[in-house]
């Protein structure tokens, strides 16, 4: 497959995968791929972080193309091998969302973590135990999440009973109007103000929302180490609960774009005869492509109150993979004086990718061009609908610019709710 990249290299543009692996071939005598001392390989490997971007939009060899070119999921499998070699404990951690968030959202904990991760001392320790760099930029961690800010709203197995004269919720070709809500790792214990948004919005809407009984990680993290054992440990609580929702008549949305791929795509992708897994992705949905097809049946209200003027938007790699459309474009246009421009490419924060010491010099050059067109933008908002994109681009602006708006946010804002 290399000697195939190296033939076309469309993909120059998009990871440090690409540009790693070229300039290996071209510092040979040969210039060819067999030439490449195959330690260079492992590096290319771990320059992967598994947007897709290369397989959805750059390669003319996928299927159903004889060649049957995936590049990313070829990485995964060499990641798989490396996993299965042992992991570093830095690794592990890193990817144990659901776990640290655990353990750093216990009150007094919470405090201590936030303390820590804004400190310079805090940031050289983490730099020196766990490889993250100082300079990227890290969530706060909450102790009132979101599972417990939105308790009220019942769950799948014990739903809330509805008020007195309270409507019953209105299906339509494609949704139920019923949702459970994957409040999912990063929503629950870093940004529940995202989870409230989100159910502010879908309830003026007349969707019904309720929690899952349980959930954990989806399994993204691990997945991006090639830590399938992971992966299947988390499908196993994950699976059950969701497709138990399912088949009591809601539909699933999350929101982030990773986790809502990683339940669409993935899974089915791992699990390919297991019809539960077919089942969660049959009814996952991303938040604007659920309104949006309440929108499409005249469900969705537009008794809009604020004007949002010009949004400056980025499209996150893995809600592109899943070729939806501009769906958060088209809702937020629906807001009268709002005018959104969207910026289709990769921020640069990939995951734990960003993060790391070793690749933040690499990541902070691929976000680049979309920080440069926030900056020029000068926009009244700016938004991504991946929190940890929004959060990389922040960190490339000049001290004292606007913090990043979740376009679940900005909705929200635009509803005056």
């Amino acid at each position: 497959m290399f000697d195939i990249c190296h033939g076309c290299r469309r993909c120059f543009s998009l990871c440090n995968a690409f540009p790693t692996l070229f300039d290996a071939v071209d510092a040979t005598d040969a210039g060819e791929v067999a030439a490449v001392d195959k330690r260079v390989f492992w590096e290319v490997v771990e320059q992967c972080y598994l947007c897709d971007m290369c397989f959805m939009t750059k390669c003319p060899y996928v299927p159903p193309h004889p060649w049957n070119v995936d590049f990313p999921h070829l990485m995964l499998r060499a990641k798989a091998v490396h996993a299965r070699a042992g992991l570093r404990l830095r690794e592990r951690v890193l990817a144990a969302t659901d776990a640290v968030g655990s353990l750093a959202g216990i009150p007094v904990v919470a405090e201590l973590v936030n303390a820590l991760n804004a400190s310079r001392t805090g940031r050289a320790l983490l730099e020196e135990t766990l490889g993250v760099d100082r300079s990227a930029p890290l969530p706060r961690y909450y102790s009132d999440g979101a599972r417990r800010r939105l308790a009220h709203l019942g769950t799948t197995a014990h739903p809330r009973q509805p008020s007195a004269g309270e409507p019953p919720p209105q299906a339509s070709p494609r949704t139920s109007g019923r949702v459970a809500l994957f409040v999912t790792c990063y929503g629950n214990r870093n940004q529940p103000q995202l989870d409230e948004d989100l159910v502010a919005v879908f309830a003026h809407n007349g969707i019904e929302v309720t929690l899952l009984p349980q959930e954990r990680c989806c399994g993204m993290p691990r997945l991006e180490l090639g830590d399938l054992k992971g992966v299947a440990r988390l499908k196993e609580t994950n699976i059950p609960q969701l497709a138990g929702a399912v088949r009591a008549g809601y539909d699933i949305v999350a929101p982030i774009p990773s986790c809502v791929l990683m339940f669409k795509q993935e899974l089915p992708l791992m699990y390919p005869q297991d019809a539960e897994v077919r089942a969660v992705a049959a009814r996952m949905f991303d938040p604007f492509e659920y309104l949006m097809l309440r929108h499409a049946a005249g469900l969705l209200r537009t008794d809009f109150k604020t004007p949002l003027g010009k949004i400056s938007y980025h499209v996150p790699c893995h809600l592109r993979v899943q070729n939806l459309g501009l769906k958060t474009r088209e809702a937020l246009q629906l807001v009268p004086g709002t005018r959104v421009e969207p910026i289709e490419r990769c921020s640069g924060h990939n995951g734990t990718y960003g993060l790391k010491q070793r690749f933040r010099a690499a990541s902070v050059k691929i976000g680049r061009p979309v920080v440069e067109r926030v900056a020029a933008a000068q926009a009244d908002h700016y938004a991504s609908d991946c929190p940890m994109a929004g959060q990389q681009i922040a960190s490339g602006l000049p001290s004292g610019a606007r913090e990043p708006e979740h376009p679940l946010r900005l909705l929200r804002i635009a509803y005056g709710l």
